[in-house]
């Protein structure tokens, strides 16, 4: 009679010991990322280009070695999965071609109010940056930009492949798809923590400045990682989070603040309002997994949740 009772206890102390590896992991690989940031010492600030081009290079060697840190974690969480650690990290060809589009629509959609106030504010120079896109010289003048292909291109290969591709499998067997969403953005979020060093070095700004500036960052950041972690656990891809990751960085935080003392701030606004309203409504029709097929994270789930 007792032989029930001791494998349920059992259970219970293997299900805990998930967890702690999970979270662990999860902070291991987090601290691995900023880590390499700061393995090249210099007094140089963080826009100059050879500290960006070292940081750029730590960055990728650590996102290059994240499917072995996944790989690890299967090991030590003595999880059992039917797919590849890529599959799982989100890298994966079925449903390829809706992922690279339908979430990136989304994002722009919400971004519905500050790329009409651009249009509105200089229409040739927004007429000229569509140009741009399809523009071989154009691309070549960005690829020889450091600051371009860090923003542009660096941080959300790298901060999406770690951060989401990563995170997401190690998180999803002990907190559930849906929890974890909310569960690995705090982890990118804190890591982005680690300007306020950069700051005080510098001695830009006192330390109240510095603290709020950091709190706003940690707030949007957050917020941005929820959303790219839904598109993850929605799409299984890891090219929707990486794609609107660089549109967000190219377009910046919407400025409602200046929509509102703009001439035409009642157009203004109903963009903004239309665009947030239109993402809502399109956020689970055009994540649906009918695009994508079989989402390989989810497999991972203790139960099935709505979110997969």
């Amino acid at each position: 009679m007792l032989e029930p009772e001791h494998g349920l206890i059992r259970q219970v102390e293997h299900a805990h010991t998930k967890c702690w590896v999970c979270v662990l992991s999860c902070l291991l690989l987090a601290s691995v990322y900023v880590g390499s940031l700061y393995v090249w010492r210099s007094s140089l600030p963080r826009d100059h280009p050879s500290v960006i081009k070292r940081r750029c290079a730590s960055v990728l060697l650590v996102s290059a070695l994240s499917p072995a840190a996944v790989k690890a974690w299967i090991h030590w969480a003595d999880i059992r999965v039917d797919v590849s650690v890529w599959e799982l990290m989100g890298v994966r060809l079925e449903g390829f071609v809706p992922a690279l589009i339908l979430p990136l629509l989304l994002t722009m959609v919400f971004y519905l109010g500050p790329l009409v106030h651009s249009a509105m504010d200089d229409p040739d120079g927004f007429t000229t940056e569509l140009q741009s896109v399809l523009d071989v010289q154009s691309w070549r003048l960005c690829v020889r930009d450091v600051v371009w292909l860090r923003n542009q291109v660096v941080a959300p290969v790298t901060e999406e492949l770690v951060f989401r591709g990563g995170m997401l499998p190690m998180l999803v067997p002990c907190a559930g798809p849906t929890a974890a969403i909310f569960v690995a953005p705090l982890f990118f979020g804190v890591a982005h923590l680690h300007h306020i060093i950069e700051q005080q070095r510098l001695q830009r700004d006192g330390m109240s400045v510095i603290l709020l500036v950091a709190g706003m960052q940690f707030l949007y950041t957050t917020v941005f990682g929820a959303f790219t972690a839904f598109i993850f656990m929605r799409t299984g891809h890891i090219v929707g989070p990486v794609l609107c990751h660089s549109f967000c960085n190219s377009q910046g935080l919407p400025d409602i603040g200046f929509a509102l003392q703009h001439r035409e701030r009642t157009a203004l606004l109903f963009s903004y309002l239309m665009g947030a309203l239109l993402f809502l409504v399109l956020l689970f029709p055009l994540t649906d997994p009918f695009f994508y097929g079989a989402i390989p994270v989810c497999s991972l789930a203790p139960a099935p949740e709505p979110v997969c």
